[in-house]
């Protein structure tokens, strides 16, 4: 029977930290290796990371198409749209 660590407070969890922990259940679920109980509480962990992480990214896009190109072709900030 495998461990399942403790899930983190994914508020304050930064994409990288998401996404290793995304893969490390891949793995774990790959191997075969847990119960059907563990297999199903790691797959809901996957499931909110995911969610986290599309997140994470959806609001690092809007940061980066905060600049736009003005008229004369030049980069302008723009504003950013609210989450």
């Amino acid at each position: 029977m495998t461990q399942t660590k403790k899930k983190p407070d994914l508020s304050d969890l930064e994409f990288e930290k998401a996404l290793q922990r995304l893969e490390e259940i891949v793995r774990t679920l790959e191997a075969n290796k847990t119960t059907l109980s563990e297999s199903l509480q790691l797959f809901e962990e996957g499931v909110k990371l995911t969610a986290h992480c599309n997140a994470l990214l959806d609001k690092a896009e809007q940061q980066v198409s905060m600049l736009v190109k003005g008229e004369d072709g030049t980069m302008k900030p723009a504003p950013m749209l609210p989450l």
